[in-house]
């Protein structure tokens, strides 16, 4: 089942014939799909030490584009590894679109019972995004995150379309709440824009890597607070706000991040990608909750 009204047929068949067309000495290697959350590529893994990351729909290629131009940059001036581009395909006349090899990361998905202490991860990840704002924003594209008024109607339909299985009703009052905020007016710092469960890499129970980038950019960092809802419970998140020094304002804007983007994935992949949908809900129910406010 397809999660996108536009999305390419990929498979491990397609996969290969690229390999095959543009890169034919890594195109021996065994290939196989990773089966993931993910809703933006499609993942294959390559050998041992390698990945193909292949869009899934048109609209998203500039996101790929965006991280084989960047995460170069990015990646050597972060400790905590980032994907390490490989090699850049290009559209073909079976495949549409530009698609990228990439180094293998070993790690699974963030998960209460992947980390050994969530106070440490949480340190860690708000060390991480201290030193990610650090680097300078010189000729950096803007992030993909719109201030909250602009993303005020569509979060109220996607809310209200999630009745039943959220409280649409609180989660709406928390949406009001967080639209009195005022709006963000800093200087423009490195955002990542995407910190979900699925985008943090864990291995012998500590922070590994993170993943897709392809949303990154400068722009308001409570864009990137949203971990605090999206993976932290609440001893970690009171840590993690700790640690990273968040003033009331970004706070507050970053829990109305949080609650939209949690309410758009819950009715839009209710029946393609139910555990999407489930890390999703529990985002807004950590932001309804006493602790979460």
């Amino acid at each position: 089942m397809t999660m996108h009204d536009d999305e390419v047929a990929i498979d491990a068949k397609l996969v290969a014939r690229l390999l095959a067309d543009q890169v034919p000495d890594l195109a021996r290697l065994p290939l196989r799909e990773v089966r993931s959350t993910g809703t933006v590529n499609a993942v294959f893994r390559l050998g041992e030490n390698l990945l193909v990351r292949i869009p899934r729909v048109p609209r998203w290629a500039p996101d790929l584009e965006r991280e084989l131009t960047w995460l170069p940059v990015l990646g050597s001036q972060l400790t905590l590894p980032i994907p390490r581009p490989v090699r850049a395909g290009s559209p073909t006349a079976f495949y549409p679109m530009p698609w990228a090899i990439y180094e293998w990361i070993d790690g699974s998905p963030y998960s209460d019972d992947g980390v050994d202490d969530e106070v440490q991860a949480a340190r860690d990840l708000a060390h991480f995004l201290t030193e990610l704002r650090g680097i300078a924003p010189t000729n950096a594209p803007p992030a993909g995150r719109r201030p909250l008024r602009e993303l005020d109607a569509i979060t109220r339909d996607a809310l209200a379309a999630s009745a039943g299985v959220i409280d649409a009703t609180a989660a709406t009052a928390a949406w009001d709440e967080a639209l009195e905020t005022p709006a963000w007016t800093g200087a423009p710092v490195w955002i990542h824009t995407d910190l979900l469960r699925p985008n943090l890499l864990v291995a012998d129970g500590r922070l590994a890597a993170v993943l897709d980038w392809g949303g990154a950019g400068v722009g308001d960092p409570a864009a990137d607070v949203i971990a605090a809802w999206s993976v932290f419970g609440p001893t970690g998140r009171r840590q993690f706000r700790a640690t990273l020094r968040v003033d009331d304002g970004t706070w507050n804007r970053g829990r109305g991040f949080a609650l939209h983007q949690a309410g758009l994935i819950i009715p839009y992949y209710s029946d393609t990608n139910p555990h999407f949908v489930r890390t999703a809900v529990r985002t807004v129910r950590e932001i309804l909750s006493e602790e979460g406010r």
